[in-house]
């Protein structure tokens, strides 16, 4: 037993004197709960969870004060505390999925400190830049949701929650990142879990050690009773003084009492049910014939209860009798008691087994033996075998030696003897000194005693003691034994003083044994089923016994005696809780007094009678005396089931609403020994979690749908606990909270983003749909049309549309910037508002971005549900978009981005690509990219026009192909005012690009106009196919009209540039020249790029732009070489005046020679032939230097090779009749061979070189030079043909 505290007498005048008040009792007839069910029962002031729904109450309930509500308590939880401590139904599960730590405010703000502090670089966690990202990403998107902060204030949300977001999240990412060898995704994953982790627990949490685990931290797991026992407290608001006073009155260590308790009320039930069944007074039942069924479920479950208190291993029966009472049972069980049908025990079935313990310590007054003898005791147990001690002195015979013995007598015969050993030769056995006989009991006592023994005739001891302890246990059957006088008329029928032993055989059968000495099985036995025992007063014609009680039982009554009161209150007690009888036998006054011969009480009488005294005086015996029968069970255990709820909700575990192991098990047992039927458990248990649903409290639909369908199993009769019956209120009561059930869910699914942030609880939503299918059935066989779901669904969805833009835009305007709260809608400027809406439509994006990530899953039976759910989003959205775009100024491009972000979602969602919103959208813009693009065509056009006429043709850097390192406009942003477009002239930004040779300002900023007028509108990415491809034709062809007239352009400006170039050897090209030509160069590849489109018309008009800027430049070349061979053509006009036979040669050579005689004459023809080849030689760098394209420098230096050649081949040809004047010769030779040395160095093929005309060329001015060095007898001074290193360089 537990003892009372200390505190307990200090606290006991704090404890009021209690009135009697009436508890709520059962109807006439036991049945379901009463037939309005109020949201909240009474409340107490010890209740760790007030609901904030209190008010709501029936009447009958409202009128409840505290006092009365203290008493329903108390009462309550003495039914608890029985089921406790006596379980004989449930046991706690072992199986529930264990439930997680839950988060509070506190809780969560640390959490955002410490991911803040990471990310501001205050931790010592080495993390890279992806990780950063992905944790920011989690902090703002996640951690800082208001949604999840509510989640957390309703205590459904686990630090096992927050993980799995974070896993969720960083998967992606990972999957996302490129293959690094040697690194497995898996690693990199892992990796950051680790890390997370590490920043989740922070760092002053590491050094902390882990404190000792409160009720609630281990409510999870399996508990004891007294952990059972201190949560109901709890739950209940039961103090542990008003604990300690039931615990004690209702004897809840006592395993027999609580058995006897169980026994005495399903026999209640039993009567109940048949004077039920006897007066017609029933519940109201579905059908009339339930009525009759109802008695047999009662009986049922009365003799379901019994078999398994019979199951209970306490008896020493064997399984053939078990069977038969069980049977008997079952069949028998409102038979008269007293049937003749009865089974009776046999006399074996009652044989008991006792363990004994015999301790000899020591032998005294042994004076016959010589000190130096060997003396030893032996020991038995008559029947059984013999044991011996060790030897000792009889100088000092002691010894402390143990012998256990089994055996089955209750009333055992145990001898010990002294032995000495002899010392005759002849002598067989050892010499006995003396003996003890005893008769011990199971109440005998068990410390050590001195006992006389009885010596043999002319032994010198005759004072000889031995001291022995003999201990005797009381098997777990034997409930009590002693020794009563007894008279009956069936058995015992001398009155005589007999040794009595009641045995309990099973859970239900008792029975009262005389034995004699020496006897396993009883002398005669008596049955205690049926009977019911009571104090009677004394006999005055039975001599012996002073103490009277008797056992009466129709047609039987046996009547006994004890020696004293005390052992009178323990018989009657073991008998009464044997019995199972109802009434409870209480002694006469005067036997409370002090026994006459003035002795106290017996210990466990007296502890009895003070805790009596005790509860009675604190108001408690009227809940212990209370009869369970009488009891409202349906509203007590709604109460119970309530509080528990209240109290799980309210701990440390994210609980959803299930209940951990303990509650479970206290909750399954209650119902089964107090008869709660299965639908008002579930019905009840229903009402509370709707009613936290709606509160706010995150409820595991899974938990809705398990009752749920429970319910409704029962209401259509599928019996799901075997109950056929179905009564009126359960079916309306049904109803209403299927009614009330359906609402709720609708709430959740049109809330969903709200009710399951994050796709948290886990499966929560997909739950929430199933159960909803199941609401929605009209019966359990037949499911619901599959249509008939997507409407309810479609409703939902179609108002979640509702909710979640409306507070989206709330939020928007919370998160925007403070002057937005002066600044209206309509007052903002056309700019602000176009930022607003560009703000809210990424608000928008990331919405569904988050229901496809952790929603998608629930409705994916209704994809098209979850589109036209986007779709009524949207179209609330293109309200303030046309608002928006309404008021910007005509002719702005501002609003492109807006374009661009919404197409770029919408045509990668395969569902709302070409939606009704994407479709709209793309209204709103297509006269917008029409105009645009109608201006810059304009616009580019002018600036071809007026570029042309301003270009001074000098080079700039090629800005195409150079965008990263130049800071560019955006395209909706172009140095354009239009619609009044002005004359272009050259961005500023340009002017430092000036320094290398490439193309001019003027073709340079067409090709960048062109190609990022295309690049706008490739990243416009148009989903209409047939719109997009008409807008890429027309810029394709624009751009080929463009560069056709920029290409002529060019040709007529390279045309009179080159027109006004000198045509002697001082003719230097200049770079504009060059610019030009680069603009070909780059016009070319420019086309490829702009106006290629495949296939069709405008293939070959792509086709037609290559081929005329191919002959622009075939021209151009031509253009170019006649330039200079019409140089070379004036040097060879020099060298004419020397043919042979002109008038000038014939002077010129008379001068020569006569001057030659006196001074040194510069050698004619050298300085034009080295003039001539610096010309070409600078010519040759210049376009090498600063034309961009190596194929067209190619054919430009073979083209000018080859006229050159065949210049002068033709030139000699004219004179094939004349032999060459020697300057000619010389002349000639040296620019031949320059000219053929140089271009060899550009790069000219050998091919070209050694043509026909150079090699004809060579011939004639080999044989020229053969003829010149014979007839001259200077010779050519060292101007060869020959190839010759000793050439002199020119």
């Amino acid at each position: 037993m537990l003892d009372p505290s200390s505190s307990e007498e200090d606290s006991d005048e704090g404890l009021e004197e209690e009135s009697r008040a009436v508890l709520p009792r059962a109807p006439p007839a036991p049945g379901p709960a009463p037939a309005r069910e109020g949201r909240r029962e009474a409340q107490g002031p010890g209740s760790p969870s007030p609901s904030v729904h209190s008010e709501a109450r029936d009447e009958p309930e409202g009128q409840l004060d505290a006092e009365q509500e203290r008493r329903v308590r108390l009462q309550l939880y003495v039914l608890v505390v029985r089921c406790i401590a006596h379980p004989f139904n449930a046991k706690q599960p072992t199986d529930m999925a264990r439930r997680q730590q839950k988060l509070n405010k506190q809780q969560l703000q640390l959490l955002k400190e410490r991911f803040q502090a990471f990310l501001n670089g205050e931790t010592q966690i080495v993390a890279d830049e992806a990780f950063c990202n992905a944790v920011r990403s989690y902090y703002e998107v996640f951690l800082k949701s208001d949604r999840v902060a509510r989640m957390v204030q309703s205590g459904g949300c686990s630090a096992n929650d927050f993980r799995e977001v974070f896993k969720k999240n960083i998967e992606k990412r990972v999957r996302s990142l490129p293959e690094i060898d040697g690194l497995s995704k898996e690693t990199v994953l892992s990796s950051w879990i680790a890390k997370y982790d590490a920043i989740y627990r922070g760092e002053e949490d590491l050094c902390k050690q882990p404190n000792r685990m409160a009720l609630s931290a281990v409510s999870e797991l399996i508990l004891s009773k007294e952990q059972l026992y201190e949560m109901f407290q709890q739950i209940l608001g039961i103090k542990k003084l008003e604990h300690q006073l039931l615990y004690n009155a209702c004897q809840l260590d006592n395993a027999d009492e609580q058995a006897a308790q169980i026994r005495r009320e399903l026999d209640g039930r039993l009567q109940l049910a048949e004077k039920m069944a006897k007066e017609r007074k029933f519940p109201k039942f579905i059908a009339k014939e339930m009525e009759t069924m109802y008695i047999e479920e009662l009986r049922s479950s009365v003799n379901l209860l019994m078999a398994n208190l019979e199951s209970l291993p306490v008896s020493k029966g064997g399984p053939e009798f078990k069977l038969q009472k069980l049977k008997r049972s079952q069949n028998s069980a409102f038979l008269d008691i007293g049937d003749e049908n009865e089974i009776q025990l046999s006399k074996s079935d009652v044989v008991l087994s006792f363990t004994l313990e015999i301790v000899i310590m020591e032998v005294q007054g042994l004076k016959s033996v010589a000190p130096n003898r060997i003396v030893y005791c032996t020991m038995e147990v008559e029947g059984g075998e013999k044991l011996q001690t060790d030897q000792a002195e009889a100088s000092r015979p002691q010894w402390g030696t143990q012998g256990d013995f089994t055996t089955t007598h209750p009333r055992p015969v145990v001898k010990v003897k002294l032995f000495t050993e002899s010392t005759g030769v002849l002598a067989l056995e050892d010499k006995e000194l003396g003996r003890v006989i005893l008769y011990p009991t199971s109440n005998s006592s068990k410390s050590a005693e001195l006992h006389r023994m009885i010596v043999p005739k002319n032994s010198q001891d005759s004072d000889l003691k031995i001291k022995l302890a003999v201990r005797m246990d009381k098997p777990p059957h034997m409930k009590h034994s002693g020794y009563l006088y007894a008279i009956g008329q069936k058995v015992w029928k001398r009155w005589k003083k007999r040794y009595f032993v009641l045995v309990q055989v099973s859970q239900y059968t008792f029975a009262m044994c005389s034995y004699r000495e020496k006897k396993s099985e009883p002398q005669e036995l008596m049955q205690l089923e049926g009977y019911t025992v009571d104090y009677t007063d004394p006999h005055p014609g039975l001599q012996g016994g002073r103490m009277f009680f008797n056992a009466v039982k129709e047609g039987d009554t046996v009547i006994f005696a004890s020696d004293d009161e005390q052992d009178r209150i323990l018989w009657v007690q073991a008998m009464y809780r044997a019995t199972g009888q109802s009434y409870k036998p209480i002694p006469a006054i005067q036997a409370q007094k002090l026994n006459p011969k003035g002795g106290a009480l017996h210990t466990d009488a007296q502890l009895c009678k003070f805790y009596a005294d005790r509860f009675q005086k604190h108001g408690m015996d009227e809940f212990i005396s209370a009869n369970p029968c009488k009891l409202d069970h349906a509203f007590l255990f709604r109460l119970l089931q309530r509080q528990t709820l209240d109290h799980r909700l309210n701990d440390s575990y994210s609980c959803l609403g299930w209940f951990s192991p303990g509650q479970v098990f206290v909750l399954d047992e209650y119902c089964a020994r107090y008869g709660v039927r299965g639908c008002h458990r579930h019905l009840c248990y229903l009402t509370e979690l709707m009613e936290h649903s709606e509160n706010g409290a995150v409820i595991d639909p899974t938990l809705l749908h398990y009752s749920f369908a429970f319910c409704a199993s029962h209401v259509h009769g599928n019996r799901p606990d075997g109950i056929g019956t179905v009564s009126m209120e359960e079916k309306e009561r049904f109803e209403e909270i299927k009614e009330r059930l359906c609402f709720l869910l609708e709430n959740q699914i049109s809330h969903f983003r709200y009710c399951f942030p994050f796709g948290r609880p886990e499966g929560a939503l997909k739950a929430t749909l199933s159960l909803l299918e199941r609401v929605l059935m009209k019966d359990i066989a037949s499911p619901i049309p599959a249509e008939e779901v997507k409407k309810v669904v479609r409703k939902c969805l179609e108002k979640a549309a509702l909710i979640n833009y409306t507070r989206l835009t709330e939020y928007a305007k919370i998160e925007g910037p403070a002057e937005k709260e002066t600044e209206t809608m309509n007052q903002a400027s056309p700019a602000r508002k176009l930022e607003d809406i560009l703000h809210l439509a990424e608000l928008c994006i990331e919405v569904l971005q988050q229901n496809e990530e952790h929603h998608a899953e629930a409705f994916a039976w209704w994809p098209d549900l979850l589109a036209e759910h986007a779709e009524k989003f949207w179209a609330l959205f293109t309200v303030d978009m046309d608002t928006a775009l309404e008021a910007q100024p005509q002719d702005s491009w501002d609003s492109f981005p807006l374009f661009q972000l919404l197409n770029n979602f919408l045509r990668n969602d395969t569902l709302l690509c070409n939606g009704k919103f994407h479709k709209h959208l793309q209204e709103i813009f297509v006269p917008l990219v029409v105009r645009y693009v109608d201006l810059m065509e304009s616009s580019i056009a002018q600036s071809i026009h007026r570029g042309f006429e301003q270009e001074t043709w000098q080079p700039v850097k090629n800005i195409a192909n150079s965008l990263p390192n130049v800071a560019l406009p955006k395209v909706p942003s172009l140095p354009l005012n239009l619609p009044q477009i002005p004359s272009i002239s050259t961005p500023s930004w340009m002017a430092p690009l000036y320094e290398s040779t490439n193309g001019s300002a003027t073709s340079e900023d067409l090709f960048w106009k062109l190609d990022a007028l295309q690049m706008f509108v490739l990243d416009l990415h148009w989903p209409e196919q047939e719109f997009a491809h008409h807008l890429e034709q027309r810029l394709k062809l624009m751009a080929s009209d463009m560069i056709e007239a920029c290409v002529k352009r060019t040709r007529t400006a390279f045309e009179l540039k080159l027109q006004k170039a000198s045509k002697t050897t001082d003719l230097r090209i200049p770079a504009s020249v060059c610019t030009m030509f680069n603009v070909l160069v780059d016009a070319k590849k420019q086309s490829t790029k702009l106006c290629a489109l495949d296939g069709g018309q405008e293939q070959q008009y792509h086709s037609k732009i290559d081929d005329l800027i191919d002959s622009t430049v075939k021209e151009i070349i031509s253009m170019l070489v006649s330039k200079f061979v019409a140089v070379l053509e004036g040097v060879l006009s020099k060298l004419s005046r020397y043919d042979e036979g002109t008038f000038f040669s014939s002077i010129l050579s008379f001068t020569v020679k006569a001057a030659a005689k006196y001074v040194d004459v510069p050698k004619p023809g050298m300085d034009l032939a080295d003039t001539y080849i610096m010309f070409v030689r600078q010519n040759q760098d210049i376009l090498r230097e600063k034309v961009n394209e190596e194929m067209y420098i190619e054919k430009l230096f073979d083209q000018w090779y080859s006229s050159s050649m065949k210049v002068i081949c033709v030139w000699l040809a004219d004179r094939l009749d004349l032999q060459l004047h020697i300057y000619q010769l010389k002349t000639l030779i040296k620019i031949v061979k320059k000219t053929y040395r140089d271009f060899r160095l550009q790069g000219v093929l050998e091919g070209t070189l050694n043509s026909k005309t150079y090699d004809t060329l060579h011939r004639r001015l080999t044989v020229e030079e053969a003829t010149a060095s014979v007839s001259e007898g200077g010779g050519l001074q060292g101007i060869t043909m020959k190839d010759s290193d000793e050439e002199e360089e020119g």
